[in-house]
Parts: C-alpha cells; structure tokens; sequence
C-alpha cells in the first residue's frame, strides 16, 4: 500500500474585477477497490457555496457558486489516498473472452452503450487501416492485442507536453505523429471501440517519484489514461502514454466516454471581454 499525498491549485486572474459564474469541479479522487479515499477538501478564494453530486458515470462533481466580484480566482484541492494496485496484475479473463473476436453478453453489451461507439469520423478510412494492422490474423490473443494497440500508441507518435486547450483527434495525432497524454488516451480508446471493445478514458494524477514515466517532469501531474471493460477481468487500466498496464502509479478521478468531460474545472464569468489574463496550474503528488 502506498499512501499519497496530492495538491491541485489552479489560479486565474484578470484585470479586473469580474463576477464569476458557477463553476464545476471534478477535483474528488474516486475510490475504487484499490484507491481509499482518506481525505479530501476543496478550498476557493473567494469563498463559495458548494454544492455536490454524482454524475452517470458514478464521479464526484462539486459546484461552486461566489457571491462577490473579485479580480483572482483560487481553487485549490487537497487530497491523501492509500493506493494498493500492483505493479504487474494478473487479469482473471473469462474464457470467452481470452482470444479475439469474441462478443459480450447481452447485458454488458447494452450496458457499455455509448462506450463502445466510435466518436470521430474516418472519411479515408486511414485510422481503420492503422488500427486492423494490429490484428495479425482473424484470431488472436486479447489481451496481447491490446498490450500491441498501447505499445503502438507509444511507438509511433512521440510524448509532447501540450498546454494548449483541446484534444487532438486520432487521425490528427497520427498525422503530426506528437501528442499530450490526452491525445494517446483518444487515440487508444477510438482505436479499442473500433475493434468492438467497450472503452472509457479515465483522468487523474501520475504518480512519478523516479521521473522515469513519459508524462511528467516532476513526481507529479495531471494525467489521462483509458479502462477497458474484459469479460471476467472488468476494466483494465491501459496508459499508452507511460507505457504501462494497470493501476500502479494511477490516481482516478473522473472516467468519461469524452475526454471533454474530463476538464478539473470548468465556468464563465461576466466581465470585459479583455479582463482574463493567465491560468496557472500547480500539482504536487508525493507518498507520506
């Protein structure tokens, strides 16, 4: 078991004094069986209303309502987990679902829905003729096929660092052959629903004392990675990204079938059009 400690502080200001709007915050690390939540608290200057709920993907969603005008906005989010993924998991796969093409049960196959659709179009179909090349014959191992599709991602287009807003489509990342960590879970998850599997993209914190994972410079970040649902298994964790299978070094917050639902904080505000000047992240993981 690892105990973590996680800070997340995101600072917006203006030039002046700006009414903000409700804001909606996925911030609240989400327990599973192997993350304990321990604590968690979300502080903002100004001081706001919070109010909480659960989305339809089970995550924890605050909104924050302010009562006054001001010219800089502080939301800043504490958080300890106990972590207990292991480092090289071993997935307990039905028998039905060990080798590929296999189909789902009737219930999971409604029950993954919008997670098994593709989402972007493929008018050349060039992104299906990358994604059919992993297949190497018309039956073949599942796990060791998606194990390909992740080391794929990773082989082919290079880790870049992107602070820009917005995610890249597949056929755009594969065209620039570059992309953030955002870009490979798009990537991966399109290529997993067009090869029949249900998909979810997960966000969250890298944990990364050695500096050794792509992802992070620091022991620290925001992170995205993608779940896929196995018969048998449930959703194993695939992070292209840093190269890796499974939970170790992976904190969840929030699994969405879009990464634009994904963002930790999201609102408006009503002032001159010229009155936003930066947004400054800071992310501190480290083990207690």
């Amino acid at each position: 078991m690892t105990k973590l400690s996680i800070r997340h502080t995101t600072t917006y200001r203006y030039r002046y004094p700006i009414a903000l709007g409700p804001h909606r915050l996925t911030l609240r690390p989400r327990e599973g069986r192997e993350l304990l939540l321990v604590s968690h608290d979300v502080v903002s200057w100004p001081d706001a209303k919070m109010s909480w709920a659960t989305d339809v993907f089970a995550n924890a969603v605050a909104t924050a309502r302010f009562a006054e005008p001001t010219d800089c906005l502080k939301i800043d989010s504490k958080a300890v987990v106990d972590l207990t993924s292991a480092a090289w998991p071993v997935f307990d796969i039905a028998a039905s679902a060990i080798t590929y093409p296999f189909s789902y049960g009737e219930h999971e196959w409604k029950d993954l829905g919008g997670l098994r659709e593709v989402q972007y179009p493929d008018p050349s179909n060039l992104f299906q003729q990358w994604v059919r090349a992993f297949v190497r014959s018309g039956s073949t191992d599942t796990l060791s096929l998606l194990k390909d599709l992740s080391g794929g991602v990773s082989n082919e287009i290079t880790y870049q660092s992107r602070e820009a807003e917005g995610t890249q489509s597949p056929l755009e990342t594969l065209a620039v052959r570059s992309g953030s960590c955002r870009d490979f879970a798009v990537l991966f998850a399109e290529a997993a629903r067009l090869l029949g599997f249900g998909a979810r993209i997960v966000s969250g914190y890298l944990f990364n004392p050695n500096q050794m994972l792509f992802g992070s410079r620091d022991s620290g970040t925001t992170h995205a990675w993608v779940d896929v649902f196995l018969p048998g298994a449930g959703w194993i964790t695939f992070d292209p990204t840093s190269r890796s299978m499974g939970g170790a070094n992976l904190i969840p917050v929030a699994v969405v079938r879009d990464i634009a639902h994904a963002v930790p904080i999201s609102g408006g505000f009503t002032g001159a059009a010229n009155a936003f000047v930066s947004m400054d992240v800071a992310v501190e993981v480290s083990e207690l």
